[in-house]
């Protein structure tokens, strides 16, 4: 099992809006591609950041989950749409997790 973290920090004035569209698209358009989320959070002392770890069975099922979505013409819509007025991301990072064998809670 792979976790994968990732952090988005809005572009100025766009947290609401891109926390928007992570709620009312993203998250649909991911679960059609085999983007498992676990959870979705605001860090209080950075409330322009979404943070969101997703779970997948292997690498290659990553991969291919990713580039899925990545070419998903509906996504492509949903993002220019959303962008009329400017990107919603002013950065984004990501980090891939592997469980240890002694994680309780991620086997």
């Amino acid at each position: 099992m792979l976790y994968e973290i990732r952090i988005y920090t809005a572009a100025p004035n766009r947290a609401d809006p891109l926390r928007e569209r992570f709620r009312d698209h993203t998250l649909r358009l991911f679960a059609r591609h085999g983007i498992e989320v676990v959870g979705c959070w605001v860090p209080p002392e950075q409330p322009d950041q979404l943070v969101y770890m997703t779970r997948f069975p292997d690498e290659p099922a990553r991969k291919a989950a990713w580039d899925g979505f990545g070419a998903d013409a509906e996504w492509k819509r949903i993002k220019a749409e959303s962008e009329v007025n400017g990107p919603l991301l002013g950065g984004q990072s990501a980090m891939v997790l592997r469980p240890t064998d002694f994680s309780p809670t991620l086997r």
